[in-house]
């Protein structure tokens, strides 16, 4: 249970769907990072924001989404 309310989190943070693809999630990576990046962006919050972006892109990787896809079918 855990694991896929990290997942939905994770899917939330990048802007993607449950059901993506790496290829996805790196492009969504890509743009939220750029968009947050602490030397880009000047907001306060940046930095924590960006974090979780990161957190979330590595949860996100092939194994963990095809262990999501396991799980739901």
């Amino acid at each position: 249970v855990d694991f896929k309310n990290k997942d939905k989190e994770s899917c939330a943070i990048l802007g993607v769907p449950e059901n993506t693809d790496q290829y996805r999630v790196k492009l969504a990576y890509r743009r939220k990072a750029k968009e947050f990046h602490p030397d880009v962006n000047r907001d306060p919050g940046a930095t924590r924001k960006f974090q979780e972006i990161n957190d979330a892109y590595e949860f996100l990787n092939e194994d963990n989404i095809q262990r999501y896809q396991r799980m739901t079918h």
